[in-house]
């Protein structure tokens, strides 16, 4: 692969923002006062002052369901040097997990971040596991220093639709 080919690739990656059905995400043990939304949403996500914080323990189970089907190539998790996570585990179509039973099934990935991922250097996923994603499911087992709480200051999901067509904008045959 020549390297203007990979770079053709990479330009048609999208910020798969747009695609988040944002009635269904859900993060298990935030804290309510750093909520998700500092992590994941447009303008909250790129201020360095804001963070989803983790409140009982380390531990954040993330549920996002997505518009339309997508394609997952890569996932940028910023966070602090010590508080920021270490062990992700990410769930391609897995609905209604929880902390009971999220080691019940086994991950479509698995990333353990570095400093380098952490300052936002995306994580490249097993493609193949990622192909037909209707939701992902984020679950941060731990953070680099073994800390109470985790802090991630920005998730960014890279990847392509798989079709344009809107789920939710279909109407049946009988209604033309």
């Amino acid at each position: 692969m020549s390297a203007e080919s990979a770079s053709a690739t990479q330009k048609t990656l999208a910020d798969l923002l747009d695609f988040v059905d944002w009635s269904g995400v859900e993060c298990l043990n935030q804290s309510t006062s750093h909520s998700l939304a500092n992590a994941l949403k447009q303008g909250y996500r790129e201020d360095e002052g804001l963070n989803l914080e983790s409140d009982a323990d380390e531990q954040l189970l993330i549920y996002i369901p997505f518009t339309q089907v997508i394609k997952l190539h890569s996932i940028a998790i910023n966070g602090p040097e010590d508080e920021g996570p270490k062990t992700v585990k990410l769930y391609a179509n897995r609905e209604h997990m929880g902390f009971s039973n999220v080691n019940d099934f086994p991950p479509s990935d698995t990333a353990v971040l570095s400093p380098e991922n952490l300052q936002g250097k995306p994580v490249v996923l097993k493609y193949v596991k990622f192909q037909n994603v209707r939701s992902l499911t984020i679950f941060v087992e731990d953070n680099q220093s073994g800390s109470d709480v985790t802090k991630i200051q920005k998730i960014v999901l890279y990847g392509t639709t798989v079709e344009t067509t809107d789920m939710k904008g279909l109407k049946k045959i009988e209604d033309h």
